[in-house]
């Protein structure tokens, strides 16, 4: 009789395959607003979570989802992570509505089971206020865990937090 395998956690070693051309996607020689965008990723009691993975993939500041815009960056000591990329633009959206410019991100960590889904959207975007996923999410210090402030110019930040107070929204897809 067939048993099943046992579950195992993500992780713990990517810091051991830290590819930091993977974090900068200007690389692919599209043309747009160069941004950086940086964060820290936190677990429920706050501190910093050193050996993750974050993934980013994004549309072209086009809109063309077919842009290579994929990247990964592995978390430092204190649990942060960069990335340089272009500033997407808006894109296409489930009953054709139009989808603020955001990256999507997937986390890989210790002690995760699964890979968690999240979005960075950017401060100040008037599509913002009409984006399916954001008009969804009801209150507005959740919603807030999913929005980059600026950092400087051309600079967003954005901390993730994997449980507790402050958690981020993450996404089941």
């Amino acid at each position: 009789m067939p048993v099943a395998t046992a579950s195992q956690t993500i992780g713990p070693y990517w810091h051991l395959i830290e590819h930091p051309e993977m974090a900068d996607l200007t690389r692919f020689g599209a043309e747009g607003e160069r941004i950086e965008v940086t964060g820290r990723i936190t677990d429920g009691e706050g501190l910093p979570v050193a050996d993750a993975a974050v993934e980013i993939w994004q549309a072209s500041p086009a809109a063309d989802a077919r842009f290579p815009g994929h990247g990964r960056a592995a978390t430092d000591p204190d649990g942060r992570f960069r990335f340089v990329t272009l500033k997407p633009g808006p894109v296409p959206g489930p009953g054709n509505q139009t989808q603020a410019p955001h990256l999507s991100v997937v986390l890989l960590a210790r002690g995760l089971l699964t890979a968690l889904r999240t979005r960075v959207y950017f401060a100040g975007e008037p599509l913002n206020e009409t984006d399916p996923l954001l008009s969804a999410i009801e209150d507005s210090a959740e919603r807030a865990t999913l929005i980059a402030r600026p950092a400087g110019p051309g600079a967003w930040t954005l901390d993730i937090r994997l449980q507790g107070e402050g958690e981020t929204v993450f996404l089941e897809v």
